[in-house]
């Protein structure tokens, strides 16, 4: 059932009840209606009443909650207007009567209209919006204090003046007709009535009250709610600012802070981007890798993540969030050669056991640059990854790799897949100490390093986007050295 079926709903049961309520007074309460038998009160009232519905069904329709009140209003006023007039010509109710018959209708046309339209504003009110949807969301901001204030004062100066005047009616007629009737008789008519009419109106006080609070709960929840989402890291939530004063203006300014922070957080890490990269390309400015290679690299290891979180053992491990971190800290991979001789860096040939053995060093040169960043920074997931893939994306599963000889699942998942994006990589790109080659050829050795040098998991979802690795490598190609 959708927001209007269900406004439609709660109309339907307001107006039947108060067809009902109406013909009770007429027929069973009222103390001094004697020209109407109890079937013909109730008869007219739910005439007067299914007309008033139709009425309302071909006149509000959907969307048109702004005007909703006034034209709730509008609707029992007529329906009042026509039983009053057909009562004064068809049965002679006297002008008093007629009065009564449009106070009381009306009145239920005020309670139900305020009742109808906070349950409205409650089935309209949007939940937890995006930045793309807030458009959307229009803001008219009255005073909360003086709608609250207005909507008691009104509800309770209605009460008083229709029980008042009740009562001035009741004692009139009693002076009347006390000898006729009897004292004991006239005043039990005369309390019932009042009671009748009091418990009518309380009732539908409480339940205007109860949709007021239930609307102020749900103003006051969302915005809790939002707070808890940007709280969470989720800063493209927003609150949405309606027609309700000071929480549109709460809502308004929770909004402009959310943007504020979103805006200081996408610069952050755009800053952080861009130093990472700068940093990368600094360290492979000195190799005889290409900038290519730091593109290629990170989008194979977020492809291989891609995969791999698919998998129960990392479900978990893997979501969203974490593989870009990962795709954002494997540019890293590499910064420690910074620290790495040029003698050795860039010789052309094979490295001596020596000179091979100061090589590997830079793995450990990377991870402890980091880790001075971690130290000036405190607690952050990003460096900490870093500080893995630098130190670890050498290790091989069979424990013979650098620098600590770590084994199987020692090693971080984020080595892991730093090792098989750096092999295949290295492997399909030109240098000067070897030719480039091709994808299959570098496809058959990455099979061979199989529980090796690779964790087999691993590979098995290298095997399932090789071909989104052929994209890649094609996509990043180096001006230098040209992928094969």
């Amino acid at each position: 059932m959708n927001t209007e079926q269900q406004l439609t709903k709660r109309a339907a049961i307001h107006y039947t009840l108060a067809a009902g309520i109406f013909s009770l007074y007429g027929g069973r309460v009222c103390p001094f209606l004697d020209t109407l038998s109890g079937g013909q009160a109730g008869l007219y009232a739910l005439v007067t009443f299914s007309l008033m519905f139709v009425l309302r069904s071909l006149w509000i329709k959907t969307g048109d909650s702004i005007h909703c009140v006034t034209k709730n209003l509008a609707i029992f006023a007529v329906g009042a207007i026509g039983l009053s007039v057909w009562y004064n010509v068809f049965h002679n109710f006297p002008i008093e009567s007629s009065f009564k018959v449009l106070l009381g209708i009306g009145s239920l046309g005020v309670l139900i209209s305020l009742d109808l339209s906070l349950y409205s504003q409650i089935l309209h009110y949007p939940k937890q919006i995006k930045v793309s949807e807030l458009a959307g969301i229009q803001s008219y901001r009255h005073s909360l204090a003086f709608q609250m204030a207005g909507m008691v004062i009104f509800v309770v100066t209605l009460l008083t003046t229709i029980l008042g005047m009740l009562m001035l009616k009741d004692v009139r007629w009693l002076a009347e007709n006390i000898a006729v009737t009897g004292p004991d008789s006239a005043i039990a008519s005369i309390v019932k009535e009042f009671a009748y009419v009091a418990v009518v109106l309380v009732a539908y006080t409480v339940s205007i009250m109860y949709q007021w609070l239930k609307l102020l709960r749900l103003l006051l929840v969302n915005q809790q709610q939002v707070l808890e989402e940007a709280a969470k890291g989720d800063l493209s939530v927003r609150v949405p600012v309606v027609q309700h004063g000071e929480m549109g203006t709460i809502a308004h300014y929770t909004n402009e802070m959310l943007i504020r922070l979103e805006q200081s957080y996408d610069e952050v890490n755009l800053t952080r981007d861009v130093a990472i990269v700068g940093l990368s390309a600094l360290a492979e400015s000195r190799d005889n890798e290409t900038g290519a290679h730091i593109l290629r690299t990170q989008e194979y290891v977020r492809a291989l993540a891609n995969r791999l979180k698919y998998r129960e053992v990392f479900r978990d491990y893997l979501t969203d969030e974490r593989i870009d971190l990962l795709y954002k800290s494997a540019p890293l991979h590499d910064i420690g050669k910074v620290g790495i001789p040029d003698a050795i860096l860039l010789k052309p040939g094979k490295l001596t056991d020596e000179e091979f053995e100061t090589m590997k060093t830079h793995a450990l040169i990377g991870a402890e640059s980091i880790a001075t960043a971690e130290k000036q920074m405190g607690s952050s997931t990003f460096l900490s990854l870093a500080r893995e893939i630098a130190l670890t994306h050498h290790e091989k599963w069979n424990g013979s790799g650098y620098p600590a000889g770590l084994a199987g699942e020692e090693i971080p998942l984020s080595g892991r897949l730093m090792a098989l994006a750096d092999v295949y990589d290295a492997l399909i790109s030109k240098r000067v100490y070897k030719p480039a080659f091709s994808h299959e050829k570098a496809k058959t050795i990455i099979l061979e390093g199989k529980g090796t040098h690779f964790d087999p998991q691993v590979v098995e979802a290298f095997l399932e986007c090789e071909n989104e690795f052929v994209d890649i490598a094609r996509n990043y190609q180096d001006e230098e050295a040209m992928v094969a």
